[in-house]
């Protein structure tokens, strides 16, 4: 058990499968005819870790964020997909499945790429992929959809239209949609006739949606009229001298629970307002609940983190001392919580019943 609170809502307690772990390294052999470049790279040369994960047919899915090491940012990211029977072992596809291309998107995705996947299901069987776009200057949240986690069709910005466009430009990632667990199926649910969706970083917002695609960011009036017109709502936001200090943003989907609706979410430890109990800069895993009439009301808060660096893998890499959460599934009687570490590779921690 890695500092879980003893907190009844909270899911746990995971422990990091060791005996696995690392579950997927990057393949400096991997090749691709990158249709941007129009030549083939080794498109999971540098790194690969931060994977959404799904189940379906008996089988986990893990859609993961691979680096090559070309161009000027070093590092051109792509979505790649492999599947494991039992969670742990898994065989990748040897071509990214999502990707930078010629096409209407390249401006938001080239060349900083598509990054850090999250994924669930709607009651038909369409997969709904929120990634992040970065053109190396700015992320932005954008969606994708699938039937077969194969083949995706892009739908662009998650907040282009909305408000008149008022948020398509804003610096936003990280979109965690509230679903419920059916089975091994984490379907996306209405609350009040509308899906809701976690996303942001530093501060947690909420965004609402008709159909999985087009998402309105939740607004309020400022009472201290400090704002003249309707703010982004924080519903989350950095604590001082805690683990979660420096930064926060979602983690997998969120899970509705007896007690509310139950997010996980990634932190990272400020060096001179955190915790002196963690490294500076470590990023940790924590979770905290939402009321379920009211999807933008915290009811409680991890008062520490329930999963932290402390394997070599997680503390030495492309960016050190991290662990962070994308893809959580239920299969085969047991919770498989996947998680980047150190920004290089992936690893799972599992959690019984």
């Amino acid at each position: 058990m890695y500092g879980q609170d003893k907190l009844d809502w909270q899911l746990g307690p995971f422990m990091k499968a060791d005996e696995v772990n690392p579950i997927l390294l990057p393949e400096a052999e991997a090749a691709f005819i990158c249709p941007v470049r129009e030549n083939e790279i080794n498109w999971e040369e540098k790194d690969l870790f931060n994977p959404a994960a799904v189940v379906r047919d008996g089988e986990v899915h893990l859609l993961y964020r691979a680096e090559d090491k070309v161009g000027k940012y070093e590092g051109t990211s792509r979505i790649g997909h492999a599947v494991s029977r039992d969670g742990l072992q898994f065989k990748k596809e040897p071509q990214p499945v999502l990707f930078p291309e010629k096409d209407a998107y390249n401006a938001l995705e080239w060349e900083g790429g598509c990054e850090d996947p999250r994924i669930v299901e709607d009651a038909n069987g369409t997969y709904y992929m929120m990634y992040t776009a970065y053109d190396g200057i700015k992320a932005r949240l954008c969606v994708a959809t699938s039937i077969n986690l194969t083949s995706w069709t892009k739908h662009g910005l998650a907040f282009g239209q909305a408000l008149d466009g008022k948020y398509a430009d804003i610096w936003s990632k990280s979109g965690a949609i509230v679903t419920k667990r059916v089975g091994e199926k984490f379907i996306a649910e209405r609350i009040d006739g509308v899906f809701w969706m976690y996303w942001g970083e530093s501060n947690i917002y909420a965004a609402t949606s008709l159909d999985l695609i087009h998402w309105t960011p939740v607004e309020a009036e400022d009472p201290r009229g400090y704002h003249s017109e309707p703010f982004l709502l924080p519903l989350l936001s950095v604590r001082k001298h805690h683990f979660d200090s420096d930064l926060i943003e979602p983690g997998p989907q969120a899970i509705i629970t007896e007690r509310g609706i139950l997010l996980i979410y990634n932190s990272k430890n400020h060096g001179q307002h955190g915790d002196p109990n963690y490294t500076t800069g470590a990023y940790c895993a924590a979770q905290v609940l939402f009321d379920l009439k009211d999807p933008s009301i915290v009811i409680a808060r991890s008062t520490q983190p329930f999963l932290i660096p402390d394997k070599e893998y997680e503390i030495i890499g492309q960016i050190n001392h991290v662990c962070f959460v994308e893809g959580l599934v239920y299969h085969n009687g047991a919770w498989l919580l996947y998680y980047g570490t150190a920004d290089s590779k992936i690893a799972v921690a599992r959690c019984e019943g």
